[in-house]
């Protein structure tokens, strides 16, 4: 940490300020009036930021700190908070570094000793949780999925097995995809799809992945996703629907029963001896 003390001054403070998520009004007084008392914001989009700024006659000057400027934005924020200016950072919704820009912000500004104070409030991942009605002793969250099909697939697996229950955020455009291998690799857990939270149209969905799947059918999913889905219970849950069709593929490929059982029992947790049986059936009902 640097001394201050030599320099004969002492630094800014860092506020790492949550937001509401949509609803103006969610956010608390403390936030409020911090906010109203620093020397800058630091706001990921400043046109989204000055909307609740005029909601609530909030007049401090804006600058953007968003994931394309971070890298050089963050040392030009940490040479100001050195300068004795006090500045918070907000993020467009709920609380910064959490799947937003900051992170590198925060880093920085420990590195050069700077004081940093959070000012709790909003946060998607929890507000939908603590309405789930799924285990909340024990979670973790996994942010964003990949974008990519390769990726995402290779993440949720690495999770088949973990028995916490899981919160994702995901793009509107991408909750079918993410839905179909989450039904796919681990299986047709209890989950909840939960949309538009706090704003007028929010929505919950609940039930078992698979019924999401056809829930939300050929629809377009609008507005910001969050995605819980129940943690493993150490019981296989995939669909032998889906197990028939991975067999008949592979079957189609050349392989043996004995290796399908493998390659299957492998990919998605479930027992070898199950899928053989599986893939043994299917060559007494083969024409």
């Amino acid at each position: 940490a640097t001394s201050w003390a030599l320099s004969g001054s002492m630094p800014g403070i860092l506020y790492i300020v949550a937001t509401p998520i949509a609803n103006l009004e969610d956010i608390t007084l403390r936030a409020l009036g911090v906010l109203g008392e620093v020397d800058v914001i630091a706001a990921e989009d400043t046109r989204h930021t000055q909307i609740l700024l005029r909601h609530h006659d909030i007049h401090t000057p804006l600058t953007s700190y968003h994931e394309h400027n971070e890298k050089t934005k963050a040392q030009e924020l940490v040479s100001r908070l050195a300068r004795d200016r006090n500045i918070a950072l907000v993020s467009d919704a709920g609380t910064p570094a959490i799947s937003d820009p900051g992170f590198r912000l925060v880093v920085q500004a420990i590195r050069a000793g700077i004081r940093i104070i959070p000012i709790p409030g909003a946060s998607a991942l929890t507000a939908v949780l603590s309405a789930t009605g799924l285990p909340t002793d024990r979670f973790v969250f996994e942010g964003f999925l990949p974008a990519k099909k390769k990726q995402r697939r290779e993440r949720l697996q690495t999770l088949r097995h973990e028995t916490r229950t899981l919160i994702f955020y995901e793009a509107p455009h991408r909750v079918k995809d993410a839905l179909d291998d989450i039904h796919e690799l681990l299986g047709n857990r209890e989950a909840v799809l939960a949309r538009e939270v706090s704003k007028i149209h929010e929505e919950f969905l609940r039930g078992p992945v698979g019924k999401l799947v056809q829930t939300i059918g050929a629809d377009d999913v609008r507005g910001e996703v969050t995605l819980i889905i129940g943690g493993s219970t150490g019981e296989s849950q995939v669909d032998e629907n889906v197990l028939k069709t991975e067999i008949r593929e592979l079957k189609g490929k050349g392989l043996r029963v004995k290796e399908i059982a493998e390659v299957l029992g492998e990919k998605f947790g479930y027992p070898k001896k199950d899928i053989y049986r599986l893939a043994l059936q299917g060559e007494k009902v083969s024409p």
